[in-house]
């Protein structure tokens, strides 16, 4: 998928339609204090190894790319759905 830089979109915060810069959203770490997180370590820990078995075959062959859109008049930054697509890159 490729998309521009600079795009043309509703901004929620000025509520005009607004130019708009794309940026892509980055993965930050995990957070060690979240229910899913605390509850595999405590099922992984100690002896038993793995709770459960890995899944067999290969995996999705697309990956979501999540976009960071921020308003060029008042500096707002909101990130929309997530879009699956195989390699994304910004148009020059």
């Amino acid at each position: 998928m490729k998309k521009p830089r600079k795009i043309k979109d509703y901004c929620p915060s000025c509520d005009t339609h607004t130019e708009m810069e794309i940026s892509k959203g980055k993965n930050r770490p995990g957070s060690e204090l979240r229910k899913g997180q605390r509850r595999f370590r405590r099922v992984t820990s100690g002896y038993g190894g793995f709770p459960w078995s890995k899944p067999s075959g290969a995996g999705k062959p697309v990956k979501r790319v999540y976009l960071k859109y921020t308003c060029t008049e008042c500096g707002k930054t909101w990130q929309k759905k997530g879009k699956r697509s195989r390699r994304f890159e910004f148009n020059e």
